[in-house]
């Protein structure tokens, strides 16, 4: 098989993964998690329950896969940086590239995620993606030269949880400040704890 069909078999999954997360999304904001089935959501994406489940274990990850779009979008982005970049540099300079995409959030979108932190049962998936994201940052800083092990962990972690409390305030004030303007902020706070 030549890679431009590859390409395509691979564009037409990420697709499908994107539309039964939009479908999960729609139906969830409409019906609420317990008042929609995987069923509903494939017939919305128009898809069988069958390719459902080779995409997703379940409407709740179907739900989370905007999240690790956009972790994985970060976690690339930083390091297709420059090599020799400090940790605190490609951060800035991550976020700097990702301005648009943060910037390209409605105001609308608030109400959506507002929803979503409401849900219990994805808190804890929730929290596994962004587990998972701090481990590979954390890897990324101590190749940039940050102490490896417990520093490197600690400046992922505060890392992420900057963008994740900018997003918070973000949503809390449905939209009144530019997440991009939030999170330059909360950054801004964590600089000390870097390396030069």
């Amino acid at each position: 098989m030549n890679s431009q069909a590859l390409g395509l078999r691979e564009r037409k999954k990420a697709a499908t993964r994107l539309a039964l997360h939009e479908a999960a999304l729609r139906l969830v904001l409409r019906d609420g998690l317990a008042g929609v089935t995987v069923e509903a959501i494939a017939d919305a994406a128009e898809v069988s329950r069958r390719t459902f489940s080779n995409y997703f274990a379940g409407k709740e990850e179907a739900l989370l896969h905007g999240d690790q779009i956009r972790m994985g979008t970060f976690l690339d982005t930083i390091r297709a940086r420059p090599a020799g970049e400090a940790p605190w540099v490609a951060l800035r300079e991550t976020m700097v590239t990702l301005r648009d995409t943060f910037g390209s959030r409605s105001p609308g979108v608030t109400a959506q995620l507002r929803l979503l932190r409401k849900q219990p049962t994805l808190a804890g998936r929730q929290a596994a993606i962004y587990a998972e994201a701090e481990q590979e940052l954390a890897a990324e800083f101590t190749a940039r030269g940050a102490a490896p092990g417990l520093p490197a962990r600690v400046l992922a972690a505060t890392s992420m949880a900057a963008v994740r409390v900018a997003t918070t305030q973000w949503i809390e004030e449905n939209g009144a400040t530019p997440l991009p303007d939030l999170i330059d902020a909360a950054l801004l706070v964590i600089r000390p704890a870097f390396p030069d």
